[in-house]
């Protein structure tokens, strides 16, 4: 899945560079709506980021790029590997300034662990 989002005032700081908060927020909605997407009917909390390390500022304006792909998928949970581009206009090549696998599980109304229904895996498994 592919999404985009536009970098406006209200999501920099005080020197003009982008929150990593609004980049793990962003990062975070668009993998769950990935994961329900593909599994209708689940309710998935976030339980993990692999990595969190932004190797690139993002000034206002900036069209970033989301990626979003499945890894792999368990009886109660889902991995989706997150890659972020900033678009710059005109350009041919995107620069890659953040990725990460988001992990879900699978909740009940209580909070506990569900199967998702189906058991499979992907990415070289």
């Amino acid at each position: 899945m592919e999404n985009y989002k536009l970098v406006l005032p209200e999501h920099l700081n005080h020197f003009g560079y982008l929150f990593g908060g609004n980049l793990l927020r962003w990062v975070d909605e668009i993998a769950w709506i990935a994961a329900t997407l593909d599994f209708p009917g689940c309710r998935f909390a976030t339980i993990g980021m692999d990595r969190v390390e932004f190797r690139r500022s993002v000034r206002e304006g900036a069209i970033l790029k989301f990626n979003v792909e499945k890894l792999r998928i368990g009886n109660t949970s889902v991995q989706y590997q997150v890659q972020v581009f900033n678009e710059a206009l005109g350009a041919d090549n995107a620069r890659q300034i953040f990725s990460t696998t988001v992990t879900f599980v699978n909740v009940d109304d209580r909070g506990g662990k569900k199967s998702i229904g189906q058991e499979e895996k992907l990415k070289g498994e």
